[in-house]
């Protein structure tokens, strides 16, 4: 009620960071807003993109529960996510080697659950290593499975890649048929620039729902774990696990814990993937895929489930705005290598002048009712006004 009546305190309750952060979003909202007015972005297109932005953003919701909760440097983040993509396409795609045309539902179930046995297997011989060499062999296990990909002809359909993938709803009773039976929709806001909403915006809005139904779910579950006991327990590993040892803890129970919701998180926005893109080849489990994530986290705050829904917004706008650099005749660099060169100089900047992330995790770890419940309530009268009435007396 109290924000709902006074948004002017709301956002005096921000700090200066927070407050830049929103305004520079309202600014992006309004700017895209005119741009699908006018007819310059498709508007299937931008829900495409939204849709994609979303999926990082789950890929840094699993990194930072692995490496802003634990402090376990996982390399093999495109390792989980393939195995989420494959495991749905594999269960759906027309041309899958092993099953196909199974209920998308049981390609979420199998892409999670080869996701987590995975996730074991290499968490028994690795989460006793240090840092350094946790590192390594989880590269080491995203190179083999990429290369597992595609190789194993008769299991993955090797470079060809699985096509014919359903979208998520495409069997339910009533969503099923939604985008059918939507009418195409033109608006001409502006004349000669008409925005069509057609089939493929229907189809796009129900993988945005789906999005946001995957997106809600993970924040809700990992802020709740965030401020638990458990989540304050990982926070002591991160920092000191010599320390949690000697308090009687199961450091490496703990770690398992870590990793297996990080890996499933992953594997939760590849199977969003296969059916967002319709196909999946091993070309999609790339190690820059690891790299765009490991830059949202960081830029977001380690640590941070805000910072990293910032983070995978952020990093999918440089990667897909800088499709249009060719049309630039201004900037002599072609696509990829501005890409490159944004993220780069993205890096030094925030390590330079905001080492802990734009949105950093302090205000995430106390529940906002303990907050409020524990402010100190300001004195009736001052110490001048007390004094005087004392010598009053």
């Amino acid at each position: 009620m109290g924000v709902l009546s006074d948004p002017r305190g709301y956002w005096d309750d921000l700090t200066i960071t927070e407050q830049g952060v929103t305004a520079a979003i309202g600014l992006i909202v309004l700017v895209l807003v005119l741009l699908l007015l006018t007819g310059w972005l498709g508007a299937s297109y931008f829900l495409f993109l939204f849709g994609l932005a979303g999926m990082y953003a789950l890929l840094s919701f699993g990194l930072n529960s692995q490496w802003g909760f634990t402090g376990l440097i996982n390399f093999s983040v495109a390792a989980f996510f393939g195995l989420g993509a494959y495991g749905a396409a594999l269960m759906t795609a027309n041309n899958s080697p092993i099953a196909g045309g199974f209920n998308p539902i049981y390609g979420l179930i199998v892409g999670l659950a080869v996701a987590a046995v995975v996730a074991v297997a290499i968490g028994i011989p690795t989460l006793r290593l240090r840092a350094d060499y946790l590192a390594i062999a989880t590269l080491g296990l995203a190179e083999v499975i990429r290369i597992f990909m595609v190789n194993e002809r008769q299991w993955t359909n090797g470079s060809a890649g699985l096509r014919g993938i359903p979208t998520f709803f495409e069997e339910w009773p009533v969503l099923g048929t939604f985008p059918d039976a939507m009418p195409a929709i033109e608006i001409e806001l502006v004349p000669g620039s008409p925005v069509v909403l057609g089939l493929s915006f229907w189809q796009q809005l129900l993988n945005v729902a789906l999005l946001l139904v995957f997106l809600g779910a993970t924040f809700a579950v990992l802020r709740r774990a965030q401020r638990s006991p458990w989540g304050r327990l990982l926070r002591t590993i991160r920092s000191d696990e010599d320390l949690a040892k000697a308090l009687g803890k199961n450091t490496y129970s703990y770690k398992m814990q870590s990793f297996v919701l990080g890996s499933l998180i992953m594997a939760l926005a590849g199977v969003f993937y296969a059916h967002l893109n319709l196909f999946v080849n091993p070309g999609d489990l790339d190690p820059i895929t690891t790299f765009y994530v490991w830059v949202a986290v960081i830029l977001g705050g380690s640590g941070s489930n805000r910072g990293a829904l910032l983070g995978g917004f952020v990093v999918v706008a440089i990667r897909e705005g800088s499709r249009f650099v060719n049309d630039i005749g201004a900037i002599p660099l072609g696509g990829a290598p501005f890409r490159l060169l944004a993220i780069g100089l993205l890096i030094i900047l925030v390590m330079r002048f905001r080492p802990q992330g734009i949105l950093p995790p302090q205000r995430e770890l106390i529940w906002s009712s303990a907050v409020d419940s524990s402010a100190p309530s300001g004195p009736e009268r001052g110490v001048r006004d007390v004094k005087a009435g004392e010598k009053n007396e």
